[in-house]
């Protein structure tokens, strides 16, 4: 068992023994192109036929969010987790209309890949949302669990790249909670989007979980490992810094863990143990942390 699974397994027992799984709605088989109320209903569907991920699609009850489209200079997608919105460009729309999604045939590695990344956002905002972790099920709280600690542990106090294209140039930060926990949901939704992405471009869509187990895939996430293409940002709360900048880049040493590559995998995507620690291991196993930082594990 690995240690992810160690710490799940004990994590269940003391906290959500009693606890069930949350029920998994049915998806209907027939095309079409999902209405805004239901953006997933068959977007679920033409995930499966081609082997992408949905297993933490189908946890978001499908009245949860409302999908709107409006026409975004700066940015591509953006999530509302206080209103429950996602807000989409309309190149992500039907023909451009902005009345339903287009369909993911239509959709560029690219675009599918920011897809999945804004609905990963929706789904912590779900699992955040719970009064009760115990009503989400042993896996989900025990992510749930996971997040809030590395939020604590990892995300309090980190280095910044005040300069994007200086990477080289950092500051340490003390994040507020709220900053520290879009800071985290960033990184992992960085991760997510490019998974998708990176399972695309390889080819990999049809091989489905075992597409994280591929040379190439593999290949692709030690380069990105090592070039600090994953990595999250956060909004500053301090007014004065908001005239100056609107997302503060983590610098690539507080780039996203082996760990938590290997439980994203996991609990989002379905894949095994075996393939996830597999994954882990091709990148760099230790990660420098400010000294001021908060170490919860050894």
């Amino acid at each position: 068992m690995s240690r992810w699974g160690l710490w799940l397994l004990l994590a269940s027992m003391s906290v959500w023994l009693c606890a069930g799984v949350a029920p998994v709605s049915a998806v209907e088989s027939g095309a079409g192109i999902a209405s805004p109320k239901s953006p997933w209903a068959d977007m679920l569907a033409q995930a499966d036929a081609v082997g992408l991920p949905t297993k933490f699609l189908r946890v978001i009850p499908q009245d949860f969010l409302t999908l709107e489209f409006e026409d975004l200079h700066t940015f591509a997608a953006e999530y509302h987790p206080q209103e429950h919105r996602m807000l989409l460009s309309l190149a992500l729309s039907f023909n451009g209309a902005g009345g339903t999604l287009k369909p993911l045939a239509k959709m560029t590695h690219r675009e599918v890949g920011t897809l999945f990344h804004e609905f990963f956002h929706a789904y912590m905002d779900y699992i955040g949302s719970q009064p009760s972790a115990a009503d989400l099920g042993p896996e989900i709280a025990g992510l749930r669990a996971y997040a809030e600690e590395q939020q604590r542990c990892r995300y309090q106090v980190v280095t910044i790249t005040p300069v994007v294209q200086r990477k080289g140039a950092t500051e340490v930060r003390f994040l507020s909670e709220r900053e520290a926990w879009e800071a985290l949901n960033e990184s992992w939704a960085v991760f997510v989007g490019w998974a998708i992405w990176s399972q695309l471009e390889t080819g990999g869509a049809a091989k489905g979980k075992s597409a994280y187990a591929t040379e190439r895939w593999l290949a692709r996430l030690k380069k990105a490992d090592r070039n600090g293409d994953l990595i999250g940002y956060y909004e500053p709360e301090d007014p004065a810094e908001r005239r100056v900048t609107q997302k503060r880049y983590l610098a690539p040493s507080h780039r996203l863990t082996p760990g938590e590559v290997q439980v994203l995998l996991e609990v989002l995507f379905g894949v095994s143990s075996r393939e996830a620690q597999r994954a882990s291991s091709v990148m760099e196993q230790r990660r420098s942390l400010p000294k001021e930082a908060v170490s919860c594990r050894p």
